[in-house]
């Protein structure tokens, strides 16, 4: 991959990372003009929103933080290590579920 196309693809990667709207918006963005850099990191920042979306749901029944603040505190890490990746040019997968999403979004984001 070379330069010019990560650095035309590098806003579109970190906007993926800001909630799940900022997602679709990368998402569809991306969708005219193909960059492979915007798409890895799109897979990865709608894997992200999406788990922390269904798993939230799932913790905020127990209503404690002993439960929910490490939740909130290891999606925040995974999520700033996404945005960093993303602004330095990197293709870093996010540890543990990286390659999963990359997997599970390879047919729905292309």
């Amino acid at each position: 991959m070379t330069e010019q196309t990560i650095k035309e693809g590098k806003t579109y990667a970190v906007v993926s990372y800001l909630t799940f709207i900022g997602s679709i918006i990368a998402i569809i963005m991306n969708s005219d003009v193909k960059n492979p850099f915007t798409t890895f990191h799109n897979r990865q920042g709608l894997g992200l929103c999406l788990s922390f979306l269904l798993l939230g749901y799932f913790l905020g029944q127990f209503d404690s933080w002993l439960i929910s603040g490490p939740f909130l505190f290891g999606f925040g890490l995974l999520l700033v290590f996404g945005v960093i990746t993303a602004a330095s040019g990197k293709m870093v997968l996010i540890p543990i579920l990286g390659p999963l999403y990359q997997k599970l979004f390879s047919n729905i984001i292309k």
